[in-house]
């Protein structure tokens, strides 16, 4: 670099410092100032000879993470002073973390030690485990540390993919499913909406660019008119909020990309027909003991001039989120005949949304009951560490509790109960104490007896029955849906297993002793193939409860001696069979290559995933599974953000490159209003087309509609899509898709 353009990076450094500062959410005093100058000297000192991809001094990323924990989380000086040395310890040789203890104390080293644990775990590769889901389970670990270090992680994460665009395409894939899979979530918990809606929008940005820009282009040609809305229905709403004296601002949100994107998946619907496009949000200020009175009238003086959907009303003001998030949400039917969302916020409650874990804190008084997020992190505490719950199990049950929707029930004594839609009375039994959960035989709901698998409701007061006999069968995992239910039942079952298993190893033993075959670990593999099965564990535990009997045991030592006297005569013959094998090969090759696999476009033997049926033309990646050698999945398969981000080092990348030597199966499903004919009319396009065979098709016809599923065998997807463009012209057609 040249003088003149050092002085200017220098320069550029300076300015993104003072801009820092000026930013703080927190007053920050003149030793709070004093804390962060010389945080980022040491970040500066420590980051001195390193770059970033994109050619960038290394210091700007870790001023960009200090900002948003400071403009955006709103965390004190502690928090940014941590944000700025988060790299320092595991980039610079120069700094260790007894260093960063004796210059800051030792909450930024506790903080700055679990960030720089979360950066350096194990990179060993685990075909058994998930890498990805391992490493997550230990990153929450940290959370009993200082639940700071997880909110710096995710600014941290937040700023990489926002400075994403100079990685490699199959890097960004795997941060960005990464991101959709475990820190979106996290950040909903932790409250941190803005930021995971970031999250969500960036991360679409990278796995389905051009849905993403397709939404964002359809988003900017729509603003004027939709900013147009937003003032007229504003206007009404102003009037007769200025006449009560209410001391409020207005406000029009869009809704993201990736929930626009998340709505035309669910409902089926085009980009036009999602109407709820955008919220408009209503912030008063009122004093705490009046907030709840102010919610009310503000929303009957809406609902006064535009009718409200009573089945989306949703009061998180009488009963708050987990998250600590209070709001009353209203749907309206507002100007033009368009549902439109309502979010009524007090300034406090508008903030705890903006900025979540601080906020709350800030407002939060010392006589309080123990807050929401430390009880959240106690429980979450008890399932990471039991070493028996599966790691990607863990991620799995983790995430979908993340992000659930919550209901209210009472217990018999009336105290109230949060837990996640769609929990069972089971889980409410394991969400009073693991003990009673253990023990329970059946639960009272509202009075009367009901299936541990009964689906509770807002409001239901539930009563669990125990007794000592009771105890956890393998059906109980069909009734629990709850992370912490399922990881107890598991346990329970697992140890039982494990006793079985025991048992079951020492009959295996005298049984085999009887067929003069030792137990050893080389026959102990042969059973385990021989059986089919996936672990030693699974044999002994089948041989314990005799569903692997004498019989059984009897004909796998007789395949033994006969696949002994196979592999003598294949010595023998060796040579003859080279040939043979070789051109066995070739065979199963040209049978598959339209695909090509790695930097090397390697011609490899592959399966198609039957989750998502992908044809020539689609964009798709291999996966490297245990069992059955490489399967080629979609990328926007409803598999591919979990296998990504779980399984990144089993991830091939794949392209189509001829499509002349197979066939593919394809399904399409045809919606619209019935007429004579009709069926004729799709079957004459589909036949038209000789390169495409119909396999099945079947129509339903009620009240003047009709629906139907037609299976093609297909050579790529261009066909498929021209199928798709006639078939929509046909009169009638409202819908014709893809499965």
């Amino acid at each position: 670099m040249t003088e003149e353009a050092i002085e200017k990076e220098n320069a550029s450094i300076a300015k993104a410092y003072k801009e820092l500062l000026k930013v703080s959410y927190t007053t920050l005093s003149s030793d709070d100032k004093k804390l962060i100058r010389s945080a980022f000297e040491v970040a500066l000192d420590g980051h001195k000879n390193q770059r970033r991809k994109s050619g960038e001094a290394y210091i700007f990323h870790p001023i960009a993470v200090a900002k948003i924990v400071a403009q955006e989380i709103g965390l004190d000086a502690t928090s940014i002073a941590a944000a700025l040395l988060h790299d320092v310890v595991e980039d610079s040789p120069d700094y260790e973390i007894k260093d960063i203890e004796n210059r800051f104390g030792k909450t930024i080293a506790r903080i700055v030690e679990g960030l720089t644990k979360i950066s350096s775990l194990s990179k060993e590769k685990d075909m058994d485990v998930s890498l990805q889901a391992e490493n997550f389970r230990k990153m929450l670990l940290t959370l009993n540390d200082d639940v700071r270090v997880i909110i710096i992680k995710i600014a941290d994460r937040l700023h990489n993919m926002q400075t994403m665009d100079s990685m490699r395409p199959d890097k960004q894939d795997k941060i960005a499913s990464e991101t959709l899979y475990i820190y979106a979530p996290l950040a909903h918990r932790i409250g941190l909406y803005n930021i995971k809606t970031q999250l969500e929008d960036l991360s679409l940005k990278y796995t389905e660019p051009d849905v993403y820009n397709d939404i964002l282009n359809k988003i900017k040609e729509s603003k004027e008119e939709q900013d147009l809305y937003i003032e007229q229905f504003s206007d009404v709403v102003k009037k007769a909020l200025d006449k009560e004296n209410i001391i409020y601002s207005i406000k029009g949100r869009p809704k993201s990309i990736f929930s626009i994107r998340k709505k035309m998946l669910t409902q089926g619907v085009s980009f036009d027909e999602v109407y709820d496009k955008f919220a408009i949000r209503i912030i008063y200020k009122s004093e705490l003991a009046d907030e709840k009175f102010q919610a009310w009238k503000i929303y009957s003086i809406v609902t006064d001039h535009f009718r409200p959907n009573p089945m989306r009303l949703r009061d998180w003001i009488t009963s708050p989120k987990t998250t600590g998030y209070e709001a009353l949400h209203i749907t309206v039917m507002g100007p033009k005949g368009r549902w439109v969302e309502v979010q009524v916020r007090s300034e406090r409650m508008n903030e705890i949304a903006e900025k979540g874990y601080a906020a709350h804190y800030k407002y939060k008084n010392n006589t309080e009951k123990e807050d929401s997020l430390e009880t959240w992190i106690n429980r979450l505490q008890e399932a990471l560490e039991s070493p028996e719950v599966n790691a990607v199990d863990f991620v799995e049950q983790f995430k979908l509790n993340l992000y659930s929707q919550e209901i209210f029930v009472f217990t018999p004594n009336g105290d109230l109960k949060s837990l996640p839609k769609g929990a069972t009375s089971l889980d409410f039994a394991f969400s009073i104490h693991t003990e009673i959960g253990m023990k329970t035989r059946g639960a009272k709901v509202n009075g009367k007896l009901v299936p541990l698998s009964h689906v509770l409701e807002t409001g239901d007061q539930v009563e669990i029955l125990t007794s000592e006999t009771a105890k956890p069968n393998p059906n109980w995992l069909d009734y629990a849906t709850t992370a912490r239910a399922r990881g107890k039942i598991k346990s329970a079952l697992k140890e039982d297993r494990k006793r079985i298993g025991e048992d079951g190893k020492e009959i295996l033993r005298r049984k085999l002793k009887q067929l003069k075959i030792t137990l050893n670990e080389r026959t102990i593999n042969e059973l385990v193939k021989y059986f089919k099965l996936k672990t030693s564990l699974d044999l002994f535990y089948r041989v314990g409860i005799g569903s692997i009997d004498n019989v059984m045991i009897k004909n796998f030592a007789a395949s033994r001696s006969n696949a002994l006297m196979s592999f003598i005569k294949s010595k023998i013959t060796r040579k003859a069979n080279i040939s043979k094998e070789e051109l066995e090969k070739n065979e199963v090759t040209s049978n598959y290559d339209s695909l090509v696999f790695g930097k090397e476009a390697e011609k490899l033997d592959y399966k198609l995933a039957n989750c998502c049926n992908p044809i020539p033309g689609d964009n798709v990646f291999g996966f490297l599974t245990v069992t059955e050698g490489i399967k080629v999945h979609k990328k926007n398969c409803p598999n591919a953000l979990s296998l990504q981000s779980n399984y990144a080092y089993r991830i091939m990348t794949a392209k189509w490159v001829d499509s002349t030597q197979q066939e593919f199966m394809a399904q399409i499903k045809i919606t619209g209003i019935d007429h004579i004919g009709l069926v004729n009319e799709i079957t004459t396009i589909v036949s038209e087309n000789m390169h495409v065979n119909m396999k099945s098709l079947s129509f339903e016809s009620e009240d003047g509609l009709f629906s139907g599923k037609i299976s093609l065998v297909v050579k790529n997807n261009t066909i498929i899509k021209k199928i798709l463009e006639k078939l929509k012209k046909i009169n009638g057609i409202d819908k014709v898709t893809r499965v």
